[in-house]
């Protein structure tokens, strides 16, 4: 492996840790999960805060952060357990660990260094490398090439709007489709090229990021079904925790932050009946209650450090008895 013998703490530095751990505020045997290991920053820190009897269970889809992960986590022995998971099916850990309900959960939704840093990976639009974008590759989903390659013109548009938020889909769509009549498109860099070209000349210059930006985020969402994963945990997380346990969630794009700020906000809601409804049928109880009115976001000394933390945005809501 590449970055076996590579100190995890170098290769992916954990965005808003210190606020992670202020929510959480790691105790004494409590239980906790980390749902995006990564190489294992914010799950370290839980176990240190936590003291010698605070255990942690931590998921990824990635066995190279896995593998690294174990590295950073190592001294803590027995009370980091790890799990080749999606973080979707949390439960799946909790219950080979015999865990009922736990005390607190962070998801950090950003791609992480290890994905961006490596071209063979796929993610990068600035290093060349297979056009894959696949978080687990081994998980039998088809790559970014397929999707490209074989996508038809209103599928391709429908990912680069909804996922990638990008108004020039449609003419970039027709570029991709151009030049894979030409060529099999299979790197990083031939699609950056592509939608860079395929950019007007004022936008392009306007731009503050690179213009395939926002494609790459389209596909990467797409190849992934990182909005599905996210919901399907959102749904099922709360009936798992304790009272009082807190659920943090980094994100990094709008999409990813709406769906959260609106699960947590259906969570804290008491009744979904009609509101001239005078009597409650629906029986619907809160479960949530959200401590974040409006996201976190990184401080001016974490920007300097970590450039990469700009987009991130921290939403925190707490169990409640329900």
């Amino acid at each position: 492996m590449e970055n076996k013998n590579t100190d995890p703490a170098r290769i992916h530095t954990s965005v808003l840790l210190n606020e992670i751990i202020q929510w959480l505020n790691p105790k004494s045997g409590g239980r906790y999960l980390d749902g995006t290991l990564g190489m294992g920053g914010h799950s370290s820190a839980i176990l240190e805060a936590g003291g010698p009897d605070c255990q942690l269970v931590g998921l990824d889809r990635d066995e190279e952060a896995l593998e690294l992960a174990g590295v950073r986590l190592a001294p803590f022995g027995e009370r980091a357990n790890r799990f080749h998971l999606a973080f979707s099916h949390f439960e799946a850990a909790l219950d080979e660990l015999g865990w009922d309900k736990i005390d607190g959960v962070v998801l950090d939704l950003g791609v992480s260094s290890l994905h961006l840093d490596e071209a063979a990976r796929g993610f990068s639009f600035i290093k060349d490398g297979p056009l894959d974008m696949r978080m687990d590759p081994s998980g039998g989903m088809p790559p970014a090439s397929t999707l490209v390659n074989k996508g038809s013109f209103s599928d391709l548009t429908r990912i680069l709007r909804l996922y990638g938020e990008e108004p020039m889909a449609p003419r970039i769509v027709k570029a991709i489709i151009k030049a894979r009549e030409e060529k099999k498109i299979e790197t990083t860099l031939e699609l950056a090229s592509i939608v860079e070209k395929a950019y007007p000349a004022k936008r392009r210059a306007q731009s503050r990021n690179h213009p395939a930006t926002k494609t790459f985020q389209g596909l990467r969402i797409a190849v992934n079904s990182e909005l599905d994963e996210l919901s399907e945990f959102l749904r099922l997380i709360p009936e798992r925790l304790n009272p009082g346990a807190r659920v943090a969630i980094i994100s990094f794009h709008s999409l990813e932050d709406r769906v959260v700020k609106r699960s947590f906000r259906e969570e804290a809601r008491e009744c979904t009946c009609p509101p001239r409804q005078p009597i409650c049928t629906c029986g619907k109880k809160a479960r949530l209650k959200v401590l974040t009115k409006k996201p976190q976001l990184p401080g001016e000394e974490e920007l300097e450090n970590n450039p990469r933390s700009r987009s991130a945005k921290l939403r925190v809501a707490e169990r409640i008895d329900g």
